[in-house]
Parts: C-alpha cells; structure tokens; sequence
C-alpha cells in the first residue's frame, strides 16, 4: 500500500505489523517522495517506523557499500536507551539485507566504537555528544550522509544539544533529506525547523502536550512525607504488573529503589549515575517481566519503548511540563491500555496547574484534596501577645519563657586607654 521494498513489507509481517499507525499513514508517503518532514505525534505511536520504513527503502535502493569511517543516514536521539530502541527497531527492518547499522553512545568504549566505524556503516544511530568526541578524533567522516533524522528534537534541546547540532550540521553532505520528529513543539523547535528543514511537510496526528488516547489518568494529593506509603500501597494491588516510577533526581531514585528492595519488592533503578550496562541489564530484565518495578529518571522518559508497562507512577512530578507527557506516554503503547498516577505534594501544586495548563485538561482526582488555588502558600502563623512584628514565633515563645531575656545586651567593650 506504501510503496516499501519487498525486503521491508517481509520484515513488517515477520514482525506481526500489518496496519501503518496515523503518522505513519502521513508521514511514509511524502518521506518516500523525498520531502522534509516536520512530524508531531505523542510518544508510543510509532514514530520509529514513520522515519525508519523510508529512510531503510531509500538505501536499499543505492547501491555500493559504505566507505571507511563513512556513513550515508544520521539519526541524532538525545538519550542513550532511545539510541539502543531505535537501531533495534531499524535492525528488525535490515535483517537479512546489506543495510548495516552502527550505534555510538557515551557510557562505552570509544576505542571499539573507532573500530566498529572504521569498516563504515549505512545507518548511525547516535547521541550528539559522544558523535562529537568521534568527529574531534577524525573517526567519522559525515560528508557521504544524505539523510539526516532528528527524533525527540525538543528534548535535544532541553539537554542543551543545540551546539553539537551547529558543530554536526555543516559536516553534513548536500542535498540531503531532513526528519524531525518531536513530541511537543516549543518556540525553539520552530527555530530549528527553519534552520534544518527545507520546504517541509508538517505531519501532525495529536495537537502537541496531548498525551496517547488510552492512557488513564489520575492525580493523588498527599503529604510529601506519605508518599513512600501511597507507592507501595498501589504496587502492593498488582505485583505482577509492569510499573515504571518516576523520581526527579538520581540521589531519589536510588534511595527509592533501595527502601523498594528492602520491603520485599522486585525493584531496579536506571539513572545518570549508572553506566551504560547497568541501565541496560536494568532495562532487559524489566522488559522480560523480571523486575516488576523499574524507578528512573527524566533520563529514562523517552528511551523505554516496553507494550507491556501497565502503570506509570509520578512520585515526584516534573519540573519542565513536557516532561510529564513523554513520562506517562512509557505506557498505552502500540494500541494497549494504561494507568499514568501522579502524586503532588502541596509544595508541587505549581507544577501540576502548569502540566494541566500544557494538556488543557483538569486531571481526575484519585485521592486528597485538590487546593483551591495551586500554588497557594501556607498561611502565616497568627501573632502571640508578646510577638512584636517581624519577630520569629520562636523569639516570642523564648520571651515568654523568660522575661526580661529578649532585653538581655552584650557587655560593652572597654576603651583602651
């Protein structure tokens, strides 16, 4: 229906993937054609395939071999896990064809990534900070690339990737065709747009900050000190489900963790402290159900492409609203049901009313009390009889205490002679 290559309709059906998803359906048709491609779609929609089904028919289709430290397609992916998903992906495409795909990501030995890249490659899947290193080194050469993919391009630039684009870009051949592909569409994106894509087709299957339609869910309000409880309240209720918690620092997420482990529960944790084998043996083992509860980072929130999570819990919300979309968009993927839970603190009100604001919605409430006006501080402590204006209650309690002590003054200093 799509044009493909037979190679690549016979990767789909071994695969089980029949039906092209909406941005798909949009998107494949004018990247055969060779068009720029601007494309907005919420996470878990398959936008690895809408870029991927093209890009592999348009190699298939030129014939030769990759010279030495050579590469003919880029992909540029902000996180180490989304570089792994997306070669895994693409490889599921070029099995059994001379489409060779290479990755390069920080975390692992740059030596053997020099190796690997000497032979060249088709496709490198790569983040932009360790393809720099190996451009400094001389160990790629990107001249022969006439294809350029951005994926998850507003994150790349909330990671501050936008100076590795600039350095990368000019290195690029010419002409060559340029994917963007991002969640949500900040000011920013705009701009990069403009710099990087020439006449693009702007495919659109979700109006940005919307997240997938199968996702349920919910917000609990609750002390910051009752969390811990809530959380093993709500995993206790499903063991054997897939659930992905979200801590906003890497100190949280591995002292979270660890209490997880240490009241029974099967848990792991992935973060900026762990190397790159540890996320991975972490990631493994939570897709293959021997972990039941994954706690991450905002490291994580685009780089986990599991069918099977059944809940994803915000423990702590995020600070940046996007955030919250890509988070809970780990579940309800490829066409399954799922359950997103945030839990606020009252310090987090202001957090939340931004999420809501970003979605336009108004999360159903699972548990507390919503504030009446988010954000809101605490009321200040009323005045006590001996509390003089802008006197801590405490200077007051201690007047009380003892009177006469406030009135107390330091010896004066003796003049020397």
């Amino acid at each position: 229906m799509l044009g493909l290559a037979p190679a690549l309709t016979d990767a789909l059906k071994r695969a089980g993937l029949t039906q092209p998803t909406p941005i798909q359906n949009q998107a494949i048709p004018l990247a055969m054609e060779g068009h720029d491609i601007l494309g907005l779609a919420q996470t878990g929609t398959g936008k690895t395939l809408a870029f991927g089904l093209p890009l592999v028919d348009h190699l298939l289709a030129q014939p030769g071999k990759p010279a030495p430290k050579t590469a003919k397609a880029l992909i540029l992916a902000p996180t180490r896990e989304l570089v792994n998903q997306i070669a895994e992906n693409l490889r599921m495409l070029t099995n059994g064809t001379r489409i060779k795909v290479a990755t390069v990501v920080g975390g692992q030995s740059i030596g053997k990534q020099i190796v690997h890249l000497s032979r060249g490659t088709d496709i490198l899947v790569a983040t932009p900070g360790r393809l720099i290193d190996l451009m400094d080194r001389g160990a790629v050469i990107l001249s022969t690339v006439r294809h350029l993919v951005l994926d998850e391009a507003d994150q790349m630039l909330d990671l501050g990737f936008i100076h590795a684009l600039r350095k990368i870009a000019p290195k690029l051949g010419t002409p060559r065709q340029t994917m963007l592909f991002s969640a949500t569409m900040p000011k920013q994106m705009e701009e990069l747009s403009a710099a990087y894509l020439t006449n693009p087709r702007r495919v659109q299957v979700a109006p940005p900050g919307k997240a997938a339609d199968k996702v349920t869910q919910s917000v609990i309000f609750l002390d910051k000190a009752a969390k811990p409880e809530r959380l093993r309240q709500i995993l206790s209720a499903d063991l054997a489900a897939l659930t992905l918690v979200f801590s906003r620092t890497k100190h949280g997420a591995e002292k979270l963790m660890n209490g997880l482990v240490a009241d029974g529960f099967n848990a792991a944790s992935i973060h900026g402290n762990k190397s790159q084998g540890q996320r991975d043996r972490a990631i493994k083992a939570f897709r293959d159900g021997e972990v039941t509860v994954l706690v991450a980072t905002d490291v994580a929130a685009r780089g986990i492409d599991i069918p099977g999570v059944a809940y994803v819990v915000n423990y702590d919300l995020p600070e940046v609203p996007d955030n919250y979309v890509h988070r809970i968009g780990r579940t309800a993927r490829a066409g399954r049901e799922g359950e997103a839970i945030a839990f606020c603190a009252p310090e987090e009100a202001d957090l939340l009313q931004q999420i809501e604001k970003l979605m336009k919605i108004e999360i159903p409430v699972a548990g507390g009390t919503r504030p009446s006006r988010p954000g809101q501080r605490p009321a200040a402590p009323r005045k006590g009889p001996n509390q003089r204006r802008g006197q801590k209650p405490a200077q007051a309690a201690n007047a009380d205490a003892a009177p006469g002590a406030a009135k107390r003054r330091r010896p004066r200093r003796r003049r020397a002679a």
